[in-house]
């Protein structure tokens, strides 16, 4: 049996001031999440920030204080939000046997 390593603790470096304040703008949770994430990839590909930064600020810093500052904001497309309406379901007949579609 393999010996298990003891779990390891990053302390969270995301300032709280910019989370309060960004989670006013979004207050979804996992909305406010998303945006982060997606805003942290495109800062990591070279992207540049919106936002006046410091040189210690993290990624999910610039992001979340983007956020706050109202620099940046999401929406929805439309057709995410619409559900259709399932009445019925339609069974079409297979295809009889010597006939070829055209």
């Amino acid at each position: 049996m393999e010996p298990v390593s003891a779990a390891i603790k990053v302390q969270i470096r995301i300032k709280n001031k910019y989370l309060e304040l960004a989670r006013h703008r979004i207050p979804v949770p996992e909305v406010l999440v998303n945006v982060v994430r997606r805003r942290v990839r495109q800062l990591i590909q070279g992207h540049r920030p919106i936002t006046q930064t410091d040189a210690q600020m993290e990624f999910s810093d610039i992001a979340l204080k983007e956020i706050s500052e109202g620099k940046l904001t999401y929406e929805f497309d439309g057709e995410g939000e619409f559900v259709p309406e399932v009445s019925a379901v339609i069974v079409t007949p297979p295809l009889a046997p010597g006939t070829l579609a055209a």
